[in-house]
């Protein structure tokens, strides 16, 4: 096990970093994996470990996650009715299907293929929340038939692929379909959870190897890593609710747009060995 002055400093940065993730999810719709999965990749390596499976330890802890703070931030919004569970229903079933062939392809790949995946996304979703317009649109509402049955899988996919939920793709896709902001949010929470369940499912029966496993790793989920976050997330996701439907959250989205894009640049100088 590690030393007590390695995993007490380690334990207090897993629960600032749950309770800033948690406010995230609540208030950017962008889902806490983005700022998790890096930071689970650092704390593991300070532990010691590494080894060609560490991202999907790290994709798996943060989809764990993501099940509580989806669940409990979709319930938060709801009560205030802007979850459109219309396109909850309609998309689900392709959410679904693309994060189960999310979890069979992130199982075969190397962390390194995961880490420069998890970079590139990241520089994408940086660039969109730093200078994405509010007035862009692809069209006059969410897509439907054949578009809706090729885009809901392509959400569901990406986002196991970066550990994350439903709202770093989910709410530019809705936003830019002409649905208000803040119901984007909400309803991207809703992705969240149908993106990590199928997604844990699968990622707890995958065989990770012993230099790449923490202690006490369920499958490809850390156990340890996962409550900590919770107890954290839990307590702050309705903070960041409270603030979404009280304030402009636009000058927020484009400080954390900067740090998204620095965690993802520095996340592909990892992958590349720079």
């Amino acid at each position: 096990m590690p030393e007590m002055s390695i995993l007490l400093p380690l334990t207090a940065m897993l629960m600032v970093i749950g309770a800033f993730a948690g406010v995230l999810a609540g208030l950017l719709g962008v889902g806490g994996g983005i700022i998790l999965v890096p930071a689970f990749f650092y704390a593991f390596q300070v532990l010691g470990y590494g080894g060609e499976q560490l991202m999907q330890v790290c994709l798996a802890t943060s989809l764990a996650t993501i099940i509580v703070t989806s669940v409990r931030s979709v319930l938060s919004h709801n009560k205030k009715g802007a979850v459109d569970w219309s396109i909850l229903r309609t998309w689900a079933p392709g959410i679904a299907v693309g994060a189960i062939l999310g979890v069979l392809v992130a199982a075969s790949l190397r962390s390194i293929t995961l880490q420069a995946i998890f970079g590139c996304l990241g520089i994408v979703i940086g660039l969109y929340l730093g200078f994405g317009k509010e007035h862009w649109r692809l069209g006059p509402e969410m897509p439907k038939g054949l578009k809706r049955a090729v885009l809901s899988p392509i959400v569901g996919f990406m986002s196991v692929l970066m550990g994350i939920g439903g709202g770093s793709f989910g709410v530019p896709l809705m936003a830019l379909h002409n649905v208000a902001i803040h119901r984007a949010v909400a309803t991207a929470a809703g992705f969240g959870v149908l993106i990590a369940v199928p997604s844990v499912a699968g990622f707890l029966l995958l065989d990770v190897s012993e230099d790449s496993r923490p202690p006490f790793t369920l499958g490809a989920v850390n156990i340890p890593a996962f409550l900590l976050i919770i107890a954290m997330t839990l307590l702050t996701a309705p903070i960041g609710v409270k603030i979404a439907h009280a304030m402009d959250p636009k000058p927020l989205r484009r400080v954390f747009a900067v740090f998204l894009t620095l965690v993802a640049l520095n996340m592909l100088r990892k992958a590349f060995g720079w």
